[in-house]
């Protein structure tokens, strides 16, 4: 079968724009499959930054078929702004499709989610979310109670579900948190051309999806946030509202798993996070700062500054485990020049004394446990222009072929800077 799930593999953040860019490149049709614009994916094509969220990154090429599927949430307003971006810059969305089945960010959900993580933060339990109105969506969704794509877009029903919903939610607006009822007649008026404007993209994206499977098509089904951010098999509650591990790809786009061939995992050779919860390997340090700044390691939808710290090797065992990764990406590898000891984390010291190799089931044993780390030797030599594995220096072929021992998958591709162009294939 011709399906390829790539993935984030961590915290989210990982660079996994850039490989998808490459893949999608490759492919016939390319899906996104959960989340909505609390994701970024930045790519560097022909000179020029993408910063994109929703849509898919096979949109910078021609021949390319773009799907946002049925697990998505789509803010209408924050993708037409996307579209027209892409416009601007020359990009074309004809081959744009949106499924019918996709719930819709509305103003209260904005609303909501400011609202809940101001009330959590009176008693430090605030979870440190976008604020993009994507938690309430999906719980619009599990409560059976959301704005689909094909009611927003269907001159008959627009109005009617917009003004109950709105009604809805202006009862818990109101009632709940004492925050200010939304104008329901203003937001009709604004959301009105938005729909005029998506009803052309609107369909049964799973019937594209299925056919080119079907047709031997390359498919590749591009993967949002990071394993640990996954509502049942991340850190919770410090997740986001969706499933970022490969078997989210399959309900989120519509297809069975006999649609997928392989399935990436992208790491950075260091680890970050964003928001709040528990991360073992962070660094308060003047390193964590180094590898920060060194990395650009600030948020691409939001431009917050991103925690740091080691590669964590317990972290990525468990990804390879849970999305059942036939191969792995360390990207980024070359914010790590100047430091004199690289260190990964391969166990955890909990509070308790006992010392763990395996991700815990119970994400609160993570709090305060300390690391147990390997060490290995640093590097100074640039590495940005190499292609081949036999260019690096010795010491971050020993660092590669020791993380891909450790976290016992094959590490097939390196990431050496953040042109299109700054990767190296491992045979």
């Amino acid at each position: 079968m011709p399906g390829k799930v790539i993935l984030g593999a961590q915290w989210g953040d990982e660079g996994k724009g850039k490989f998808i860019d490459i893949f999608a490149g490759k492919a016939d049709l390319v899906v996104r499959s959960q989340g909505g614009n609390n994701a970024g994916h930045t790519v560097v094509a022909n000179g020029v930054k993408y910063k994109l969220q929703l849509i898919p990154s096979g949109i910078l090429y021609p021949d390319c078929t773009n799907v946002i599927g049925p697990g998505v949430v789509v803010n209408p307003k924050a993708v037409l702004g996307e579209i027209d971006g892409l416009h601007e810059k020359g990009v074309s969305t004809d081959k744009l499709h949106i499924d019918a089945r996709c719930h819709c960010i509305l103003p209260w959900h904005l609303e909501l989610d400011a609202l809940s993580e101001a009330e959590k933060a009176k008693d430090g339990t605030a979870i440190g979310t976008t604020k993009k109105g994507i938690g309430p969506t999906y719980m619009d969704k599990s409560e059976r109670s959301g704005v689909r794509m094909h009611d927003f877009v269907d001159p008959d029903r627009f109005e009617t579900v917009l003004r109950e919903a709105c009604a809805h939610k202006n009862r818990v607006i109101t009632g709940v948190y004492g925050g200010e009822a939304i104008d329901a007649d203003a937001v009709i008026a604004e959301y009105r051309e938005y729909a005029e404007r998506l009803r052309p993209y609107v369909c049964d994206t799973s019937i594209l999806t299925w056919n080119a499977v079907k047709e031997g098509k390359e498919v590749l089904f591009e993967g949002a946030q990071g394993t640990l951010l996954d509502l049942d098999m991340g850190t919770y509650p410090f997740v986001t509202s969706s499933h970022p591990v490969a078997g989210g790809c399959c309900i989120g786009s519509g297809v069975g798993p006999t649609a997928i061939d392989s399935i990436m995992g992208i790491f950075k050779s260091y680890t970050t996070r964003v928001g709040e919860g528990p991360f073992p390997t962070e660094l308060f340090d003047e390193t964590g700062d180094y590898i920060r700044n060194a990395g650009g390691e600030f948020g691409t939808v939001t431009g917050r500054p991103r925690r740091t710290g080691w590669f964590d090797a317990v972290v990525a065992r468990y990804a390879v485990r849970v999305n059942g990764l036939t191969e792995v990406v360390i990207n980024k590898i070359d914010p790590l020049r100047g430091l004199p000891k690289l260190k990964v984390c391969v166990a955890y010291k909990l509070k308790n004394g006992e010392t763990v190799t395996e991700f815990p089931a119970n994400f609160m044993d993570l709090v305060d446990c300390e690391p147990v780390y390997e060490e290995f030797d640093g590097f100074d030599e640039d590495i940005t222009n190499c292609r081949s594995f036999g260019e690096l220096p010795k010491t971050v072929q020993d660092y590669i072929r020791e993380l891909e021992r450790i976290i016992e998958c094959p590490i097939t591709m390196l990431g050496v800077g953040p042109a299109r162009d700054q990767v190296m294939t491992i045979k």
